[in-house]
């Protein structure tokens, strides 16, 4: 086994699936909201977790998503060492805020790294969305993508699988709001229903076609215009302790769009500029603390352009 580059360290970000209108197509990744992971190459071949930190998971590799990623990619390349990792979650599984997508996303990128960087960043996510199969129960992208391309993306076919990076607003930031509890994806799938309206079906795809076209062009307005859900978002707003007061007070104060963080129970509020961040998080804040009921996490973040971060240690 080569001694040099034997340890890394992982930054890997939450994202935020669909926004609003873009249902299991859309994603963006945040900046100050993530998980820790140490990967080191060791003797025996294949993959091992040594620990995780934070939450309750399997850390039996078959089971766990991180696992499962980093065994799709050892699939498709002979080396005669494998990898251990370590795992410190900081994202609470079932948020919404692309718990496992980040686990099975930090692995690869560090594993690839480690590896000299034989596969490209398409492959990557390829590779992570076995993760996501084992978490979710479906191979999904929405998440991975931008974890791993950071920015803006959008994820054009599956089968094969082509991801697209968007550009980015320079001057958006994400207010998350996280209630502490948990909604598990595939019971935010269930509530779906199995067809929709044609009208509303028109409406959705305009809106993702117009959102895609206010990023190339900077374009405020347009951007606010077109983050409307009008297929997902009433069926899970339901599942969501005081979604429609969150999203009446975050608008009112000059959130440029509001909705539902992929399955929830996460919400989030684009703004225009820090500061408007800082107003809709205080609101939001202000309105849990007085309802007394449910315990609840709030974060600021800026658009994370890079996603993934990497050091060797």
């Amino acid at each position: 086994m080569d001694k040099s580059n034997n340890k890394i360290e992982v930054f890997a970000p939450a994202t935020v699936a669909n926004i609003s209108c873009g249902f299991d197509v859309l994603g963006l990744c945040l900046d100050s909201i993530g998980d820790k992971m140490i990967i080191s190459k060791k003797n025996k071949k294949g993959i091992s977790i040594s620990k995780i930190k934070g939450f309750d998971l399997p850390i039996d590799v078959r089971q766990n998503a991180a696992g499962m990623a980093a065994r799709a990619l050892l699939k498709n390349i002979k080396t005669d060492y494998g990898f251990d990792i370590k795992i410190f979650k900081k994202i609470k599984p079932g948020s919404g805020i692309g718990s496992s997508a980040a686990s099975s996303a930090g692995a690869v990128v560090g594993i690839n790294e480690l590896l000299g960087n034989p596969f490209t960043k398409n492959e990557l996510i390829d590779f992570a969305r076995e993760g996501e199969r084992i978490a979710c129960g479906s191979p999904i992208a929405d998440n991975v993508a931008p974890a791993i391309l950071g920015g803006f993306t959008l994820v054009k076919s599956t089968n094969p699988l082509q991801v697209i990076s968007l550009p980015s607003i320079y001057r958006l930031f994400v207010v998350i709001l996280h209630p502490q509890i948990e909604i598990k994806t595939a019971d935010a799938r269930a509530v779906l229903p199995e067809k929709i309206l044609l009208k509303d079906a028109v409406t959705q795809w305009a809106n993702v076609g117009s959102l895609v076209s206010s990023l190339y062009t900077k374009d405020y307005d347009l951007f606010a215009l077109s983050l409307q859900d009008v297929v997902v978002e009433p069926y899970r707003s339901k599942l969501i302790p005081f979604f429609k007061e969150t999203k009446e007070i975050a608008i009112q104060n000059g959130a440029l769009g509001y909705g539902i963080s992929g399955s929830g129970p996460a919400t989030f509020a684009i703004c225009k500029g820090r500061e408007n961040a800082k107003i809709i998080k205080e609101k939001l804040s202000e309105f849990y603390i007085a309802k007394k009921k449910i315990p609840f996490k709030i974060y600021i973040s800026k658009i994370n352009r890079k996603g993934i971060k990497t050091k060797m240690i």
